[in-house]
C-alpha cells in the first residue's frame, strides 16, 4: 500500500509519522522554523525520509497524501498579526461589528476577568475606516426587499482596494437565506481585481445572528490571505520534491480537508494542530478498548485537553479568540500556556510562575544555546535530572546544563533565596498543579469523574509530568503512546484521520417544523457535501452523512446539538429530536433546569459528511518479554530529582527501544524515547502493552 504521512506543525518542534500501510510507522522530529514554517516541513520530511532508509523522492513518490496540521492561523489571530481587511455589509448594519452583541467585553472571559467589571475592553477586528455599508435588502424569509446597487457597491470596493487592502470580506443581512447579492458582490469585486481575496458570510458561516457571522468572516478573511500563500508555497516545494499525492489540511472538525479548499473557509483550520491529537486518540483508543479518554498533550509551548466521551470527541459549534465568537463545529479543545518552553518567572508579589509566556524554538530555553537566557521547565527537568544532558531528539539537540543552572539562578533562584535545585523543584511542581487545574476544569466542570477516564499522555514534554498531573485529579491510569510515535503522536492522528466537511443552515422555527422542509434542507447540505468531496481529489471508501439539528427552549440563547436519522423524516423524528434535546440539556445543566412550557425552536441545521479514506494507521505490535524484568533495558543511574521534599535519587535509566511487551518498571525511574522522556514516579509503575505502550498505575 501507499504512504500516510502527517505533519504536525508546533511553535517549537515539527513532527512527522509516515505510516506504510503494512504495520509498520516511522516518526521524525525536528525544530520548528518560524516565521517560514514550510522550511520546517521541509526540513522533517528530509528527516523522516533519512529515518524510513529511503530519499525523498523515492519516499514522496509513494505517499498517498500528507495530512498536515498547522498552528500559523490560530497565532496570527491570537497575536493580532494579520492584514488589514476590508468589510462590505449591508447598508444600516456596519456598527454590529462594533456594538458586539454587548457580548464584546465578556465572551471567553475567566470567572476573574468577569468579576473586574472596570478593567474590561472591547477590542474591534478592524477600524471603522475599513468597514462599509452598500445598499441592499434580503428579510428574513430570503425574499429580496431592495435590489443590490450596485454603484454602491463599486465605490465601497474601490474605497477599500485604496487603502491597499487586498482581503475583503462580505456579510450581507440574511444571506444566508438567499445569497445572491454576496455572491454578486464578490463578482463585482473580482470585475474590478480578480485577485483580491473575499471570504462570503453564508459560505463562511451560515447562520442566523448577526454579529457571530460577521466576526467569523471577517477572521476567515484576516487569514485566508496568508494561508493561501503558505499552502501553495508548500505544495509546490513538495511536488518538487516527489509527492504525487494530494496535500491536506487539517481543519477544526477533526477531519482534513484538500489544502487547494482550505483558503475558502480559512476560518476552519484555526484549531488544525490542536485537534490531531484528539484525533488519534480516538484511533488508539479503539485499538485498547478504551472508549472514555481524556487527550492531554504537552508541546514545546502549549498544555491541551480534550475529552473522548463513549467513544467520541467531544464537539462544540462555537470557539472564542479575543472576546468575537467563531461559528467553527470544532472538537473542544482546551489549551493554556505550560508547555515545555514555558518561561518561569517571579510576579509582582513575588510569587513564582510558569508559562504562558514561551521561549519557543527560537531562542528557545537556555540549554539550546540559541540565545534563550530566561528559565524554562525544560531548563528545570535538566537541572533536576529527568532530561539527559546527552540532549533531545536522540541527541541530535545538543543541551547544556550550566546555562540552564545559570538562568534558574540568576531570575529565580536567588530572587527567592533558594537553591538551584530547589527552585527547579518549585518550576516542575508548579507545572504539574497548573495543568492539573485544567484538566479539573476541563472534566470535572463539565459534569464528569476523572476516576471513568483514561487519561493519555504525549508530546515532547508530555510524558515527563503526565503521572504528576493525573494524579492532581485522581485519575488511576495513565496510558502514554510510545511505539514509534513517541512525542509525535499528534501527527499520528493527523495521519489517522479522514476527510470530514461539514455544511449548516440557520433556519428558526418552532418545534415540531415541518419534516418534509427540514428533509429538503438537509439533502440540499448533503448535496453540497458531496460536490465538495468530489473536489478533493481522493477515492474514499465509503461515505457518512450525520444529521444535526441546534435546538434551543424558546426566548434561551442555549442551544443543544442533537442528531437526527438519515432517509425521510416524520413527525415522530420531529418529538424524537425534542425529547433528546430536553435529555440532553438536563445532563449538561442539571435535572429540572428544561421548561417545556416555553416550547422548543430549531435554530441551525448541519450536517457532517465524512469520506473513509483506505487507510487505517495501527500501532506495530512489539515483541514479548520472556519475563516482566526489564533488566537488559536498564542503560544506566543518575541522580534525579521528582519531589522536593525527598531530594535527589539514584534513579535507573532505561531505553525505551530496548523494552518488550509486559515488562514491568517499577518507579522510580526515567524511560528515555529518541523524542521525549517518560517519568514513573516512587510507588508507580508502569506496564509495557503490546503496541509499546507504558500504562503508568499506582501500585499497591
Amino acid at each position: 500500500m501507499a504512504y500516510v504521512i502527517g505533519v504536525d506543525v508546533g511553535g517549537t518542534f515539527t513532527d512527522a509519522v509516515l505510516d506504510d500501510g503494512n504495520g509498520s510507522i516511522v516518526a521524525a522530529k525536528t525544530p520548528s522554523t518560524p516565521p517560514d514554517y514550510s522550511q520546517g516541513v521541509m526540513d522533517v520530511i528530509v528527516q523522516l525520509a533519512e529515518n524510513l532508509g529511503e530519499p525523498v523522492e523515492v519516499m514522496l513518490g509513494k505517499t498517498h497524501h500528507i495530512a498536515h496540521g498547522t498552528t500559523s492561523s490560530l497565532n496570527a489571530l491570537v497575536m493580532g498579526n494579520v492584514p488589514d481587511v476590508g468589510f462590505l455589509t449591508t447598508v444600516g448594519h456596519r456598527d454590529s461589528i462594533y456594538i458586539m452583541n454587548v457580548e464584546g467585553r465578556y465572551l471567553g472571559s475567566a470567572p476573574h476577568e468577569l468579576q473586574n467589571v472596570m478593567g474590561q475592553t472591547k477590542t474591534h477586528l478592524i477600524p471603522k475606516s475599513q468597514a462599509f455599508e452598500i445598499t441592499e435588502r434580503v428579510d428574513h424569509a430570503g425574499n429580496v426587499v431592495i435590489e443590490l446597487d450596485e454603484q454602491s457597491v463599486r465605490n465601497s470596493v474601490e474605497d477599500v482596494l485604496g487603502q491597499d487592502i487586498r482581503s475583503i470580506a462580505v456579510s450581507l443581512l440574511w444571506s444566508f437565506r438567499n445569497p445572491v447579492h454576496e455572491l454578486r458582490v464578490r463578482d463585482i469585486i473580482h470585475e474590478i481585481d480578480p485577485d483580491v481575496f473575499v471570504a462570503l458570510s453564508h459560505e463562511v458561516s451560515p447562520r442566523i445572528r448577526e454579529f457571530s457571522r460577521s466576526s467569523t468572516t471577517i477572521m476567515s478573511a484576516q487569514i485566508g490571505p496568508g494561508l493561501r500563500d503558505y499552502l501553495g508555497e508548500l505544495e509546490s516545494r513538495l511536488a518538487d520534491a516527489g509527492l504525487r499525492g494530494p496535500l491536506l489540511v487539517m481543519q477544526s472538525n477533526g477531519g482534513a480537508i484538500a489544502a487547494a479548499e482550505a483558503p475558502a473557509t480559512a476560518i476552519s483550520t484555526i484549531g488544525s494542530v490542536l485537534t490531531g491529537g484528539v484525533v488519534g486518540a480516538v484511533n488508539l483508543g479503539q485499538q485498547l478498548g478504551h472508549k472514555n479518554i481524556i487527550s492531554t498533550d504537552v508541546g514545546g509551548t502549549t498544555f491541551l485537553v480534550g475529552l473522548v466521551v463513549d467513544g467520541e470527541p467531544v464537539r462544540t459549534s462555537q470557539t472564542i479568540i479575543n472576546h468575537h465568537p467563531i461559528n467553527v463545529p470544532t472538537l473542544e479543545v482546551h489549551a493554556i500556556g505550560s508547555g515545555g518552553g514555558a518561561i518561569a518567572w517571579i510576579d509582582r508579589g513575588g510569587n513564582l510562575q510558569v508559562g504562558p509566556r514561551s521561549a519557543q524554538s527560537v531562542p528557545g530555553p537556555a540549554c539550546y544555546g540559541a540565545g534563550g537566557v530566561e528559565p524554562t521547565n525544560t531548563d528545570a527537568n535538566l537541572v533536576l535530572g529527568i532530561l539527559p544532558e546527552t540532549g533531545l531528539v536522540g541527541g541530535r539537540k545538543k543541551l547544556d546544563v550550566e546555562a540552564s543552572r545559570e538562568a534558574i539562578r540568576s531570575h529565580i533562584a536567588e530572587p527567592l533565596g533558594l537553591s538551584v535545585e530547589d527552585a527547579a523543584a518549585a518550576i516542575y511542581a508548579i507545572q504539574n498543579a497548573q495543568t492539573g487545574d485544567l484538566l479539573r476544569k476541563t472534566v470535572v466542570e463539565a459534569g464528569h469523574d476523572p476516576r471513568d477516564f483514561v487519561l493519555y499522555a504525549f508530546g515532547g514534554a508530555g510524558p515527563a509530568y503526565c503521572a504528576g498531573y493525573a494524579a492532581e485529579v485522581d485519575i488511576r491510569e495513565v496510558v502514554v503512546p510510545l511505539g514509534p510515535v513517541a512525542s509525535g503522536f499528534s501527527a499520528f492522528g493527523l495521519a489517522a484521520s479522514d476527510v470530514i466537511l461539514a455544511q449548516e443552515l440557520s433556519d428558526p422555527g418552532q418545534m415540531p417544523v415541518s419534516p418534509s422542509a427540514t428533509q429538503k434542507h438537509f439533502e440540499d447540505l448533503e448535496k453540497r457535501l458531496s460536490e465538495a468531496l468530489d473536489r478533493q481529489g481522493l477515492s474514499f471508501k465509503e461515505i457518512l452523512y450525520v444529521r444535526e439539528m441546534d435546538l434551543r427552549y424558546t426566548a434561551q440563547l442555549a442551544e443543544v446539538s442533537v442528531t437526527v436519522p438519515s432517509g425521510g423524516l416524520t413527525e415522530a423524528d420531529m418529538v424524537d429530536a425534542m425529547n433528546e434535546f430536553e435529555r440532553k440539556y438536563a445532563s449538561l445543566y442539571g435535572e429540572g433546569t428544561g421548561f417545556s412550557a416555553a416550547g422548543i425552536q430549531s435554530i441551525t441545521l448541519r450536517v457532517q459528511a465524512t469520506g473513509v479514506l483506505p487507510f487505517d494507521p495501527h500501532m506495530p505490535e512489539l515483541e514479548k518479554a520472556s519475563d516482566s524484568d526489564p533488566r537488559d533495558a536498564q542503560v544506566a543511574t543518575r541522580r534525579v530529582c521528582l519531589d522536593a521534599q525527598i531530594g535527589f535519587v539514584e534513579t535507573p535509566i532505561y531505553d525505551y527501544r530496548k523494552l518488550r511487551a509486559d515488562h514491568v518498571i517499577a518507579g522510580p525511574a526515567v524511560i528515555e524515547v529518541p523524542t521525549t522522556t517518560v517519568v514513573v514516579p516512587p510507588k508507580m509503575s508502569g506496564t509495557v502493552d503490546r503496541l509499546g505502550n507504558l500504562h503508568i498505575i499506582t501500585r499497591d
